[in-house]
């Protein structure tokens, strides 16, 4: 009686049971598709797209983000801006009460204008919140990306190579975490400006942005930086990294190939807290005049202006306030999403 299972003297893989091998090649040979492997990346989507809070918040930051990038055509087509008076045009002459608040109810929320119109100005702020929106996202993602950019290489040197390197960029990091960030806010911002731009000179609007994002990238990588270092620590002792370099792989290549791609979820994680939070300390540089300044539409600003009518115009607030709580929850609840969809121990 023949086995149904025999090795080859060679010692190669088994061979099967000749029955089971004609049932594999009869399928194959009808087309029938058969089960394939997938790759971290495909198990990630497959459990993400299972978490529907996740899809929800997903698909509230991508609006968000389309809204931003088409703030200039929504506004042609809704026919205002956010930088006209109205108040002061002929078409609209008792668009303010004489106290020069909106006339009507919900801050004079209409037809022609569907959030209301600004105090004391009559600028129409459905406009002022889509240029805001964009302001506060497009500055949000340039300061994420540089420091996610420098965060991981510093952290990846300190991680990768220790000793002294690891302990000097060690020494700068605490430095710079030592740093009161909001009080080197209010306190560097002016000074940034006053650098390029006469205290007697208007500041340009593109310069105040430049000093926002060099100062917000200069204290905003460390977390980042910590957190990378410490997760190659983790990886710099494994057998794969130790056969790289027994192979004769530089640095580089070890990094590269090796490490980066096991550490990309905390980095990715940790770039969605970011974001959110940088909105928020955009808003508030904004909300106390360091910031973005008239007549540039910004969150921050429309605090601010709404701080001072709040009890005559409390609509005013009212937008800008939900579209930044919706925004910033949802992208804190996407970044959750994001860790338990890489998680392979997770049940959701």
């Amino acid at each position: 009686m023949t086995s149904p299972i025999k090795a080859e003297d060679s010692g190669s893989a088994a061979v099967l049971d000749p029955e089971l091998a004609a049932t594999t090649e009869n399928a194959v040979a009808q087309g029938e598709k058969q089960p394939e492997g997938r790759s971290p990346g495909q198990l990630m989507w497959q459990r993400f797209k299972r978490d529907r809070t996740g899809v929800v918040s997903a698909c509230v930051v991508i609006f968000f983000f389309v809204v931003a990038a088409l703030a200039p055509l929504i506004a042609k087509v809704y026919g205002k801006n956010p930088y006209t008076l109205y108040a002061q045009e002929p078409d609209y002459p008792f668009l303010l009460d004489d106290f020069a608040m909106p006339n009507g109810s919900f801050g004079g929320m209409s037809g022609d204008f569907w959030f209301g119109v600004e105090p004391k100005l009559g600028r129409d702020v459905f406009t002022m919140l889509l240029y805001g929106m964009r302001t506060s996202l497009y500055m949000a993602v340039v300061v994420t990306t540089l420091c996610v950019v420098t965060g991981v290489i510093i952290g990846m040197v300190m991680g990768y190579f220790g000793g002294r390197v690891d302990y000097w960029l060690g020494r700068v990091t605490d430095f710079f975490l030592a740093f009161p960030q909001q009080l080197f806010f209010i306190a560097f911002m002016p000074v940034v400006t006053a650098m390029f731009v006469s205290p007697q000179d208007e500041t340009p609007t593109y310069l105040r942005a430049v000093a926002i994002i060099l100062v917000m990238w200069f204290l905003g990588w460390m977390g980042l930086a910590r957190l990378v270092r410490s997760s190659v620590l983790s990886l710099a002792d494994r057998e794969f990294v130790e056969a790289a370099k027994v192979s004769g792989a530089s640095p580089w290549r070890i990094v590269r190939k090796e490490i980066l791609p096991n550490i990309v979820t905390p980095i990715l994680v940790q770039a969605t807290y970011i974001l959110p939070s940088t909105i928020l300390t955009i808003a508030f540089l904004s909300f106390i005049g360091v910031g973005f300044v008239e007549p540039t539409p910004d969150w921050g600003r429309m605090f601010a202006i709404g701080a001072d009518v709040y009890e005559q115009d409390p609509m005013f607030m009212f937008f800008p306030g939900a579209a930044l709580v919706i925004f910033v929850l949802s992208f804190n609840l996407l970044g959750d999403s994001v860790r338990d969809a890489f998680d392979p121990k997770t049940g959701r």
